[in-house]
């Protein structure tokens, strides 16, 4: 984890925790032992919570209820049962975080070319009256514009960043020319850097990555698949033949794919290449176009999902991911 850069929580860091229960304490409650558990995997995240619902799930797996009571050895089954279960449920469902650091405003700050650019575009931004002076204030709406993108975390998120302006005196209404507010800003951003080195901060990104794990468990499910694949049958008119059946599963799976763990075709156009090429690869195989029947339906169906769940493997989609 580093940078400003997105990082996935794909439970790979949880797998390495060696998880310890308090050394005072004989019998333990569920309650307590989520909480022990949940501060030991904070720690590894530079104390970033995980979302409350991967946390639900996680004790569902292993049945672990707040009010029952555990003694020494439970506990400590109990407790790596649990650290698992958050492993595989985010494995499952992979959480997208930016972890800032100050490494990304130390790239800026030690660039002076980089850094010269950087400074000239938000003096520009802000200057919106092209005065060629800007209120010191506006220092604060520079580092809102670079934003998590360029390592700088929300003001929420990390209220030093107002004691770091008011060091610098970046609260005044002193106007600035270009030259100043630059060596202003340097000011600024070193002191955050060295700030965010000393206290990390994780932010979570609004980005799902679908990288075929809840198609692989929907495709285990024999009811549920028997049932999709009954679905598409109803849906098509087998007698068209193979190319037929494939244009209809196609436009079936574009509409509905996103309640069995298929990208939305509507997330980018990478998708749509995705599509292309499952749908490419699995024409090359199988029956002709003249004898596809019930079955052979069913069949191509699988090798579709099967085909989807190996490049999402691969290449997971990221939503909502703006480029």
């Amino acid at each position: 984890m580093s940078g400003g850069g997105l990082t996935i929580l794909d439970g790979t860091q949880l797998r390495t925790i060696n998880p310890v229960l308090p050394t005072d304490t004989a019998i333990i409650s569920g309650a307590q032992l989520v909480k022990i558990a949940d501060t030991q995997i904070s720690s590894s995240f530079y104390d970033f919570e995980l979302p409350e619902y991967i946390k639900s799930d996680a004790l569902k797996r292993i049945s672990l209820d707040s009010l029952t009571q555990l003694d020494t050895q439970q506990a400590e089954s109990k407790l790596c049962e649990y650290i698992l279960a958050i492993a595989d449920e985010l494995k499952d469902d992979p959480v997208i975080v930016s972890v800032l650091d100050g490494k990304s405003l130390c790239i800026f700050l030690e660039d002076e070319d980089d850094f010269a650019m950087l400074a000239e575009n938000l003096f520009t931004d802000l200057d919106v009256e092209d005065t060629g002076k800007i209120s010191k204030t506006e220092t604060r709406n520079a580092l809102l514009h670079m934003g998590v993108e360029m390592g700088v975390p929300p003001f929420s998120e990390f209220s030093h960043i107002n004691d770091i302006l008011k060091k610098h005196g970046a609260e005044g209404d002193e106007e600035l020319g270009q030259a100043q507010f630059a060596e202003l800003l340097q000011l600024v951003l070193q002191d955050l850097a060295d700030a965010l080195a000393e206290k990390p901060i994780v932010i979570i990104q609004n980005v799902k990555i679908i990288n075929g794990s809840k198609l692989r468990k929907f495709f285990a499910d024999e009811k549920q698949l028997s049932s999709l694949i009954e679905k598409i049958i109803q849906d098509i008119d087998v007698s068209k033949g193979k190319k037929g059946c494939m244009e209809r599963t196609r436009k079936f799976l574009e509409e509905n794919g996103s309640q069995i763990g298929l990208p939305s075709t509507e997330a980018n156009e990478s998708v749509v290449h995705l599509f292309d090429q499952v749908f490419s690869d699995v024409d090359k195989n199988g029956k002709s176009d003249n004898d596809l029947g019930k079955d052979d339906l069913g069949a191509l169906v699988k090798e579709i999902l099967e085909n989807f769940a190996q490049q999402l493997d691969t290449n997971p989609v990221f939503h909502g991911l703006e480029c």
